[in-house]
């Protein structure tokens, strides 16, 4: 089974060049540091400069849980704040066939 998080971001005009290094960071460390952690893509659209979208893959919802309570993601939340003007959070848990 898989449990799949996506993540969407509105990011403060003019606030994306702070972003951007600060979620790719957070990215980079969940899939190294964190053993449910399966995918982390960060993805943008040129037509939307001020979002950004997440798509995470977990072996289950409790390595999602092990990721919120990480050291390097309530890092990241703490240095972001001022940063995200809205976000939206959809998780989903694989459908057995």
């Amino acid at each position: 089974m898989s449990f799949a998080v996506c993540v969407t971001f509105g990011i403060a005009p003019g606030r994306m060049d702070d972003f951007m290094p600060l979620m790719l960071r957070n990215a980079r460390t969940s899939l190294a540091e964190e053993p449910g952690c399966r995918q982390f893509d960060v993805l943008t659209d040129p037509s939307l400069p001020d979002e950004v979208g997440l798509y995470e893959l977990y072996t289950d919802a409790a390595a999602f849980d092990a990721h919120l309570a990480s050291t390097h993601f309530k890092a990241f939340d703490a240095a972001t704040a001022d940063m995200i003007a809205t976000k939206s959070v959809r998780r989903y848990t694989q459908v057995a066939q």
